[in-house]
């Protein structure tokens, strides 16, 4: 019995022999890769973790491979030329076929240059700054999503919820500025501003960061983009929770880089990020990712057991994929030119040149960029040399980390599920997202804005004008040196203040004197823009030219510009007056058809009734009594042929369009032919070379030049009494043919003088008067509704 057992043992023995004898002839075939890393940091010590397991998982699932990676992992020590050195040591020590890192983006922007060099790929799964390009530096891929792809998520939010002004808050590093020229024309997109950037450098001490905390919370807005590494936030929403700006009515919204790792933070700062907002890549759950977070989990806790972290996060995950992308390239690529060109030794070859070039780079790489396949991220694509995502996932924090509030894709914008069927277009409606809870755990949606806690009150600016109160009239009390302000622009402010539900300190400060000093409204309002003011109450009109540099409320006065002329004395006292309305030729054929009308029915009539009989002259006298009484319908002979009812019928239609013609034209002449202007149109004042006024100060000098008015023929003037004296005296006497003005300030001017002047017009369109500001918007958005 044994002899066949041991035939058998020696046969499987020769079977199975050349099968072992190939496995280990593909083991020898290593795939020289290296790894920097900044291990001290979470994010190292997770990558470090993921690209073990990721080599582990890729030969245990082929098992066939002819390749397999050998790992140099070295630490960069947070360092930007300590990475450069460990990279070109990796080079040209260990002749590396690829580097996967290093974390930062400013780390990578020195790597990748050496890796262009040497024409070796420089993966790396974290750096995400826009900065970095493909264009320029070829052999950088990266297998995570560029930061400028999350702005439009970041403006959508915004948008959903109409919040105007936002501040971005960021790291003074390559990465913190990557983003910023992206945010700021897609904040530019939806017409949001951004008053004030506040960048904090990595060595800021923490009593700086608090200054520039309360500089924040002196300013009026509360909306807050951070975009910073997680040790600097760390630092920052401790703070911000000490200076009372994590409380209601602030907004903090978190990018991608921070929002990935909130759930790794310790409870201590996730605290103090409660209400905040964060938009990160989205990660599509399977049986996968959660099988292989069970495994992360635990063998990071065995490499790492001081730290508590629960999940890989998105950055473990793609430098996971990351090393399926480059074992899968070299398993294609193969090792056969894993060699690197090398110049000759020589006294002037420096460390980069004795690197050389590696024969099998650009292969590897197009190997790399052209990799496809399901990853645990997700689905693994690269386009243009980096890792486009699909889409965000919107979190609000709460409790011990981040809550689902919604999603945004690039074709539908906002929703509240990824999957959902949605036919409309893209949406930026805050009703396609979850409630959010916000800072000091409040669930009505901030204004994104607040009145200054330092107290201070607005600074309004009123014009100062001699002769115009009835708008703006500002008083000086001599005696107590108080100001008085009041008019109709006055009344139209404080009845808006007196209506928001909050109180607004102001104080009116007057632009301009009444000692003669020569001032314009595009001069008051450019001092708004210099923030010398914080907004101008007045009767300032909405011009495209102003509105390019400050922000205007809807108007509140009846817009456009006219012409104030006086009106022709017509006035005709003849006592003949009446016979006017019709012509000489009209009153003979009128007379002429009343004898012959009643001529007509006395001889239809007179036969058979006996009205129209008797003797000659009552006869007569009866067609004429006839004929006259029409005119008041009210003739009492009594017809009895059809005939004469005929005849009747129609001449009482042409006696009441006669009447009536007559009564028309004797009114007009009565009244409005009195009334008449002197001048019709603008251009026949041109045509005479007349003299036109305006009020001193305003655009409209402006407006007649651009008519062609000559500068000698245009006069300027500061009162109604002014404009009245001038248009009595007339172009040819010192004055002027016509007051050329805004129409609040004309139908002002002719309540006064109604009888001797007329408004001609408009000649131009304009939009009102309006409010104006530009370091707030309480006056832009909250007066609006109540104007």
């Amino acid at each position: 019995m044994e002899k066949p057992t041991k035939f058998i043992l020696c046969l499987c023995l020769c079977f199975f022999l050349p099968s072992v004898e190939n496995i280990s002839t593909k083991a020898t075939n290593a795939f020289h890769v290296g790894v920097v890393l900044d291990l001290g940091t979470l994010v190292g010590k997770t990558a470090r973790t993921s690209i073990s397991m990721a080599i582990e998982d890729f030969y245990a699932k082929h098992s066939n491979c002819t390749t397999r990676l050998v790992v140099h992992t070295l630490d960069s020590n947070n360092d930007v030329v300590r990475a450069s050195c460990i990279a070109l040591d990796l080079l040209k020590n260990r002749e590396v076929q690829t580097i996967i890192g290093p974390q930062k983006s400013s780390q990578a922007a020195f790597v990748s240059d050496l890796g262009n060099k040497s024409q070796v790929p420089i993966v790396t799964f974290s750096a995400t700054s826009p900065s970095l390009s493909s264009t320029r530096t070829p052999y950088l891929v990266r297998t995570t999503v560029n930061d400028s792809c999350q702005v439009n998520s970041i403006a959508s939010i915004i948008k959903a919820y109409g919040w105007r002004k936002v501040v971005p808050v960021y790291e003074d590093t390559d990465y913190g500025r990557g983003i910023m020229p992206y945010l700021m024309d897609a904040l530019q997109g939806i017409d949001t501003r951004i008053p004030y950037h506040s960048i904090i450098p990595l060595s800021a001490t923490n009593d700086e960061i608090m200054e520039e905390l309360r500089k924040l919370r002196r300013m009026q807005t509360r909306v807050f983009i951070v975009h910073m590494t997680s040790p600097m936030a760390s630092r920052l929403f401790p703070k911000a929770k000490v200076a009372g700006m994590m409380s209601e009515g602030y907004v903090w919204i978190m990018t991608d880089g921070l929002a990935n790792v909130v759930d790794s933070l310790d409870p201590s700062i996730i605290d103090s990020m409660q209400g905040a907002l964060g938009v990160k890549s989205y990660v599509p759950k399977s049986r996968e990712l959660h099988d292989f977070t069970i495994r992360w989990k635990r063998r990071f806790h065995k490499d790492n057991p001081s730290d508590q972290l629960t999940e890989p996060g998105i950055l473990g995950l793609w430098a996971y994929d990351a090393v399926w992308a480059v074992a899968m390239a070299a398993e294609k690529v193969g090792v056969a030119n894993a060699t690197f060109d090398k110049p000759q030794a020589g006294p002037n070859l420096t460390d980069l040149d004795a690197v050389g070039i590696s024969m099998n780079g650009p292969k590897l790489l197009k190997a790399i960029l052209e990799s496809r396949f399901r990853g645990i991220s997700g689905h693994f694509h690269l386009v243009d040399g980096q890792l486009q995502s699909s889409a965000f996932q919107i979190i609000n924090v709460v409790g011990r980390g981040g809550r689902e509030v919604g999603f945004w894709t690039p074709q539908y914008g906002l929703s509240k599920k990824l999957n959902q069927s949605i036919s409309k277009e893209c949406s930026t409606l805050m009703t396609d997202l979850c409630p959010v809870i916000w800072p000091g755990e409040s669930t009505e949606i901030p204004k994104g804005w607040e009145m200054p806690v330092s107290g201070t009150k607005l600074r309004i600016g009123v014009p100062v004008r001699d002769g115009i109160g009835e708008f703006v009239k500002v008083e000086r009390d001599a005696f107590t040196n108080m100001t008085t302000v009041s008019g109709y622009c006055i009344d139209v402010f404080e009845a808006a203040i007196q209506k928001l539900p909050y109180a607004m300190p102001y104080e009116y400060i007057p632009f301009g004197n009444s000692e003669g000093t020569a001032w314009t409204y595009n001069d008051l309002v450019y001092q708004v823009y210099l923030q010398k003011y914080d907004a101008v109450v007045g009767d300032v009109t909405i011009r495209f030219n102003r509105s390019l540099h400050v922000d205007f409320t809807l108007p509140y006065t009846e817009s456009g510009v006219s012409m104030i002329v006086p009106v022709k004395q017509n006035i005709d006292n003849s006592a003949w007056t009446f016979l006017k309305p019709l012509t000489t030729d009209l009153w003979l054929g009128s007379f002429f058809f009343f004898i012959y009308t009643g001529f007509v029915v006395w001889v239809i009539e007179h036969r058979n009734n006996k009205e129209f009989r008797g003797p000659l002259s009552q006869q007569i006298g009866t067609v004429f009594y006839f004929s006259f009484s029409t005119l008041v319908f009210a003739h009492g002979e009594k017809v009895e042929n059809n005939l004469s009812r005929l005849v009747i019928i129609i001449w009482v239609f042409v006696v009441l369009v006669l009447t009536s013609s007559y009564t028309a034209n004797l009114a007009s002449m009565l009244t409005v032919q009195q009334l008449q202007p002197a001048v019709t149109d603008v251009y026949e004042l041109l045509k005479n070379g007349d003299y036109v006024g305006y009020s001193r100060g305003s655009f409209i000098e402006d407006v007649l030049k651009q008519l062609n008015f000559d500068k000698s023929k245009i006069r300027a003037y500061d009162s109604p009494e002014e404009y009245a004296q001038a248009l009595l005296k007339g172009s040819k006497n010192g004055g002027v043919a016509a007051i050329v003005d805004e129409i609040p300030y004309i139908t002002e001017f002719l309540a006064k003088h109604c009888p001797d002047y007329t408004m001609v017009g408009p000649i131009i369109k304009t939009a009102g008067f309006g409010f104006v500001s530009f370091t707030i918007l309480i006056l832009t958005i909250s007066i609006i509704s109540y104007i």
